[in-house]
């Protein structure tokens, strides 16, 4: 009787129960994580994710995974190595040459299995990163283009508020935590006087057929230019290149984002004269007009300002017309821009404060060195779009870097969220030596990740055992205790890996006759990759972090070992490498750790034996410093400069 009644006014019954249900209806489903992208980041976030057993969606835009490789880099060859030989068997140490491979546990899913080529074609790529996604079964969104994502404050979410993502179709997702993989993917543009006659790399004719017997003007400096120009180096009249900065050769600078050699032919037809060439300038000062014949040319902005703004090339001044000797007075018939990449920030509210609002800012989100946002608690940003911590300095931007930087946020996000302390190993103090050894030998992570991820060894009381912490972000190591859930009360030990302060740069001679260093006492002077090891009493406090002296990556610390540079990577020298170590590692701790060398080295009767005399001649004094601390860069922090030397601060 009572349904009856109201029937006139709520109308069937099945109208008032979906009413009733409505607003269950419309509130969107709420996941502990979204992933933005299903590139290379992408992925490997959804791998660790899958693995530890969280809830977890990945949006991709495109209908499979790894869009930005079906079109880039625009002529299909990767200039990340596919090394597939390198004598050893240890699949860890194998991928410190892998630049391509993901991290999983299935070694179907190996880079090397999908191609030969030592610089593999983009499709190979494609490839790869299909069968990645289907194989481990990750769950992506595809087809599905994240348009908008704002905040909603929430006390009861993780970090105080949800993460609402809106697709091209309305619909509306929540999450905990965004994790954005998206890369860089906005054309880098400079604003100038003709700017509108550029073509850009994005969409330029990649076939060499269209350049036949022309003049080339391409603006940038860095693989997308070179690449560019190897394209059609045989087939134009000239091609000039023009950037503000110098070119920089990665061979030079150790930084892969630099130019590669596979690309730099137009650096021997430059310096050969024949015809190609380069040039500096800052574009903003420049402006291109267009003739009556299509041609471009070359002026100065401030010629154009003093003229007319509407008139063409036929009637302003040009440089040439004052200066005879002007180097591009020569018309073009085709502008190339190729100038890099910025990171999209349109798809953001205001309210994330993902832009710093300077130079950089625009190019990179900003972020802290635990690529969380500044602005925005529980946004993290990762892949190719948080090389903003390490830009110029390591691999942080590329796939053979960013997977291991990937990993890190997954165990700092596993800690905060799921109470799951990073991973350790507790070992006795008499495994102290071998671990590292091992670690400096073979670490993938440690070894491409230089200066930003770092082994950490936490000492456990009275030195009696340790617990050992794979690449945690160096930066970070003031907040270890909060971001790890491990305790460092009794002293830690650093590994980190580096190159020499002095040794790389643009300007400088990288091949110089005694580059190379290869004795012990001198092993602070390594100018190439080698490992470098920091003793710390106590944990260095964040001030002691942020104002630690200029181009260290560390605070100074109580006392510090560089284990000298080997031509070859392989420090295991008994000699040269070990014992001087274990000498270091003994006089922090004020305990013996020959017991290292009974189990390794009892097969090595010939080392083993000079190992013998070598210790009798260097044994240690009880106190104080032995042997020279000479030719210090920096007085103020003792180095290491012999196997016995005890260092410590006053």
């Amino acid at each position: 009787m009572g349904l009856s009644a109201a029937a006139p006014l709520w109308g069937p019954p099945g109208l008032l129960l979906a009413i009733a249900l409505h607003p269950a209806l419309s509130v969107p489903p709420r996941r502990d994580y979204c992933v933005l992208g299903a590139g290379p980041a992408g992925l490997q976030m959804a791998y660790f994710l899958q693995r530890a057993g969280r809830d977890y969606e990945v949006f991709e835009r495109a209908p499979r995974p790894g869009s930005f490789f079906t079109r880039y880099p625009r002529h299909r060859k990767l200039i990340s190595i596919n090394k597939r030989y390198t004598g050893k068997a240890n699949a860890e140490f194998n991928l410190r040459h892998d630049w391509n491979s993901l991290l999983s546990h299935d070694p179907r899913l190996l880079f090397r299995q999908y191609s030969r080529a030592y610089f593999p074609d983009a499709r190979d790529m494609v490839r790869y990163l299909g069968d990645f996604a289907d194989t481990l079964g990750l769950r992506v969104q595809y087809n599905t283009t994240i348009a908008h994502v704002t905040l909603d404050k929430d006390r009861r979410a993780w970090n105080g508020h949800y993460f609402i993502l809106t697709d091209q179709k309305g619909q509306v997702h929540q999450c905990s935590v965004l994790l954005v993989a998206t890369g860089l993917s906005v054309p880098n543009q400079v604003d100038f006087p003709g700017s509108e006659n550029v073509e850009g790399y994005e969409s330029v004719s990649i076939d060499p057929e269209d350049f036949i017997g022309q003049n080339v003007l391409i603006l940038g400096r860095g693989n997308s230019a070179f690449e560019t120009a190897e394209n059609i180096l045989g087939v134009t009249n000239f091609i000039h290149m023009l950037s503000r900065s110098r070119v920089r050769l990665s061979w030079a600078t150790h930084y892969v984002g630099d130019l590669r050699a596979i690309n730099n032919g137009l650096l021997d037809t430059y310096q050969l004269k024949s015809l190609d060439g380069l040039l500096e300038s800052d574009l903003r000062d420049l402006a291109i007009l267009k003739d009556s014949k299509g041609k471009f040319h070359v002026t100065l902005k401030f010629f154009l300002e003093e003229a007319s703004t509407n008139q063409s090339a036929d009637a302003i001044t040009l440089p040439q017309d004052d200066n005879d000797n002007f180097a591009m007075r020569v018309p073009y018939d085709r502008v190339i821009r190729c100038l890099g990449w910025n990171f999209d920030f349109s798809i953001f509210n205001k309210s994330l404060r993902l832009n710093s609002g300077n130079a950089f800012g625009k190019k990179y989100p900003l972020i802290r060195a635990s690529y969380e946002s500044k602005g925005s608690r529980g946004l993290f940003i990762l892949g190719t779009a948080s090389h903003s911590v390490d830009y110029r300095k390591s691999a942080g931007g590329f796939i053979h870097g960013f997977r291991y930087t990937v990993r890190a946020v997954h165990r700092l996000l596993e800690h905060r969220h799921h109470s799951v302390a990073w991973p350790a190993t507790e070992l006795p103090i008499t495994q102290l030596t071998s671990s590292i050894v091992r670690r400096v030998n073979e670490a993938s992570g440690l070894y491409q990740m230089f200066g930003v991820l770092a082994d950490v060894i936490l000492l456990k009381e009275n030195a009696m055992a340790f617990e050992y912490l794979e690449e945690f972000p160096i930066q970070m190591l003031a907040q270890l205790e909060t971001l790890t859930g491990r305790k460092a009360r009794h002293g830690l030990f650093v590994i980190n890996m580096e190159y020499g302060r002095n040794f790389s740069g643009p300007d400088k001679d990288v091949f110089f006759d005694d580059r190379s260093v290869g004795h012990t006492e001198d092993a602070w002077q390594s100018n190439f990759l080698h490992p470098v090891i920091y003793y710390y009493r106590y944990l260095p406090t964040e001030q002691e972090v942020r104002f630690r002296p200029a181009h260290w990556p560390l605070p100074r610390p109580t006392a510090i070992h560089h284990i000298v540079e080997d031509f070859l990577t392989d420090w295991t020298a008994p000699i040269g490498h070990i014992l001087p170590l274990r000498r270091f590692l003994e006089n922090c701790l004020d305990t013996d750790l020959r017991s290292f060398y009974a189990g390794n080295l009892s097969s090595q009767k010939d080392k083993g034996s000079k190992l013998e005399v070598e210790e009798r001649s260097q044994r240690p004094k009880p106190h104080g410093v032995s042997g020279p601390i000479s030719g210090n860069p920096n007085p103020r922090l003792p180095f290491l400069t012999m196997p016995w030397a005890k260092l410590q601060y006053t």
